[in-house]
């Protein structure tokens, strides 16, 4: 269907026109598209050739002149355009687990920065671009590179948009160790006899570490243990000495009546 086919009730958002300025005023002018209709144009609405936006209506546009331009808004009474390229995607559109198309216009050292035709670019970080690992955005994709993603997350409160590579890639599979092959000389002699060596000892139990509290007590009951033995052998010294000099007295007494006889 071409453009001048179109009527208004065909006509939607981002909808590309052309069309003939056919009236200017300070807040924008009245376009005459090539079916007929009118739409108008706001100066918000408007660009220069650097696509920057205008200040005065007659800077960027003159009576007769041709436009491309994009459909707004379709409203009951008229039409409303844009100057403006829309955006691919709307926030409202982004949701969760769509798959888009995107460019990486920039590599930082967390991931990339993707044009994904939205209001913000997406970021794919460094763990969303392979399943092994990544040390830098540069060993797996490159500024310029146009590629698919998957939408991780969008939140339009902090205007974030979370990309994924990885998402869209198959986890390879692990390689399994190959068998051990069994040796030449063994060959038809059945299944080989475990080596001695290669029996496993049973795991001894392990033995639970004393707390805090139990090695205390243990030393308290070995100081304990250590004073009393200190005080026995105290004590069978001081019976053993006044034994001995008990012994030493009665030996002197015994003398001195054998000198006095």
């Amino acid at each position: 269907m071409s453009e001048s086919s179109l009527t208004s009730t065909e006509l939607k958002p981002k909808t590309p026109v052309t069309g003939k300025v056919i009236k200017t005023a300070l807040g924008g002018a009245l376009i005459e598209l090539s079916d007929g209709q009118k739409g108008l144009l706001h100066i918000s609405q408007m660009a220069d050739a650097e696509g920057k936006p205008v200040n005065r209506v007659e800077d960027v546009l003159k009576v007769g002149q041709e436009l491309n331009l994009w459909v707004k808004r379709v409203r009951p009474e008229h039409l409303e355009l844009t100057m403006l390229k829309p955006l691919a995607l709307d926030w409202r559109d982004i949701k969760s687990g769509m798959v888009v198309k995107g460019k990486i216009v920039k590599l930082d050292k967390f991931g990339a920065f993707v044009d994904i035709g939205a209001a913000r670019q997406g970021l794919i970080h460094i763990s969303e671009m392979a399943h092994g690992f990544v040390k830098n955005a540069s060993d797996v994709v490159k500024e310029g590179d146009e590629l698919d993603v998957m939408v991780l997350d969008v939140d339009r409160r902090k205007r974030q948009i979370k990309l994924s590579i990885k998402a869209l890639t198959p986890e390879p599979e692990r390689e399994e160790a190959p068998a051990r092959p069994e040796h030449s000389s063994n060959r038809g002699r059945g299944p080989r006899k475990p080596k001695e060596e290669e029996f496993q000892m049973p795991v001894e139990p392990s033995i639970p570490e004393p707390t805090a509290m139990e090695i205390l007590m243990k030393e308290a009951m070995e100081k304990a243990s250590a004073k009393q033995k200190y005080e026995k052998r105290e004590k069978a010294r001081a019976i053993k000495k006044v034994d001995e000099d008990q012994e030493e007295m009665l030996t002197r007494t015994l003398e001195n009546k054998v000198q006095t006889t």
